[in-house]
């Protein structure tokens, strides 16, 4: 047997059963994109790890040293915003050749310097090896959250509403864009180049939804809650396996902005199917009972701006996990999202 055959989730099940600790000070361990930890006073610790592996999670000819070092960052940060906690310290290790530029290197700590300062997170150490390649950028962020504020995964309820904030399938429409740049206006990804930067930028340099995080934690309304890293399909799956419930979701209900709808007519391919599958947008999705579900999403755009939507309902275990296309058709949901080491289907 090999990674490929059990795949990434499966691998870290399996290694969870070895080092998983059943420790009280262990709130959230192994399993979870965060490890949430109590280390006594009125906040818990929460701590994350991702690292950018040169030629997976990034092209380095088509990516800007600074907006890497903001992306590298960023994707933690949207870790600790789904848990309703705040970050505070990062830790940077870096994986190089001995012929790496150190030019380079001084602009992708500008720009994890610009994303810390936006967040308010302090970087505070790491370590440098070398190698003779792939470069790595591995990211350590630490954070805290309070008890009463904190949100996980596994409280989702039958009933509930599944809400997301923003608009799905930008950044799957940005990397489109960015892997078939031509300006020809014959070409089939021509848009105006104003629509096209920002959907790449959705892409390379994600706003983690810190603000929205707070507005939904201190509310004390939502029942669980995930970010959208690998695609709405897969990641309200999380929630789905961690409660112990089904979901309903309706593909003509997911919010796409006019520019994702855009490139989806030029591919020839539905919207909903970028902004289910897409992943890497980093929105929050939440579930929340139906009786306050719409004044928490008023409250939430109310206070930073940003649109929350309805996208599906939680359901019973025995419903399993189901997706109604726009002509009504129920089918089933598919986990069709970003997952390293997938096993064949």
């Amino acid at each position: 047997m090999n990674v490929g055959d059990v795949g990434e989730f499966g691998l870290i099940a399996r290694l969870a059963r070895i080092v998983g600790s059943e420790r009280p000070d262990v709130v959230v361990g192994i399993g979870d994109d965060v490890a949430v930890l109590d280390v006594g006073g009125p906040r818990w610790l929460v701590a994350t790890v991702d690292a950018h592996v040169e030629g997976v999670h990034f092209l380095r000819h088509l990516i800007t040293p600074q907006q890497l070092g903001r992306r590298a960052l960023a994707v933690n940060i949207s870790d600790i915003a789904a848990t309703g906690g705040e970050p505070a310290f990062a830790l940077v290790s870096l994986v190089l050749s001995e012929s790496e530029e150190v030019e380079w290197l001084e602009e992708l700590y500008r720009g994890l310097r610009a994303e810390a300062e936006r967040a308010g997170v302090a970087v505070v150490g790491g370590n440098i090896a070398r190698s003779p390649g792939p470069m790595i950028i591995d990211i350590t962020l630490l954070g805290h959250v309070r008890p009463e504020h904190m949100l996980r995964r596994n409280g989702a309820r039958p009933g509930d509403v599944v809400l997301v904030t923003g608009t799905l399938g930008d950044a799957a429409a940005g990397l489109r864009l960015l892997l078939n740049p031509s300006p020809d206006l014959a070409a089939p990804y021509a848009l105006p180049v104003a629509e096209r930067e920002a959907l790449v930028s959705r892409l390379m340099t994600p706003t983690p939804r810190l603000a929205e995080s707070r507005v939904v934690a201190r509310a004390g309304l939502a029942t669980a809650m995930v970010d959208i890293s690998d695609g709405l399909s897969s990641d309200v799956g999380h929630i789905c396996t961690a409660s112990r419930v089904g979901v309903r979701l309706w593909a003509d209900r997911l919010p796409v902005s006019d520019s994702t709808r855009r490139v989806a007519c030029l591919l020839g391919v539905p919207a909903w199917e970028l902004a289910l599958s897409g992943g890497e947008d980093y929105e929050l999705c939440f579930t929340v009972p139906r009786r306050v579900a719409l004044d928490l999403a008023a409250r939430v755009t109310n206070e930073t701006g940003t649109p929350v939507t309805a996208v599906g309902e939680v359901l019973p275990p025995e419903a399993g996990r189901r997706l109604v296309l726009p002509g009504g058709q129920d089918v089933p949901l598919e986990a069709r999202g970003w997952e390293h080491f997938a096993p064949p289907s």
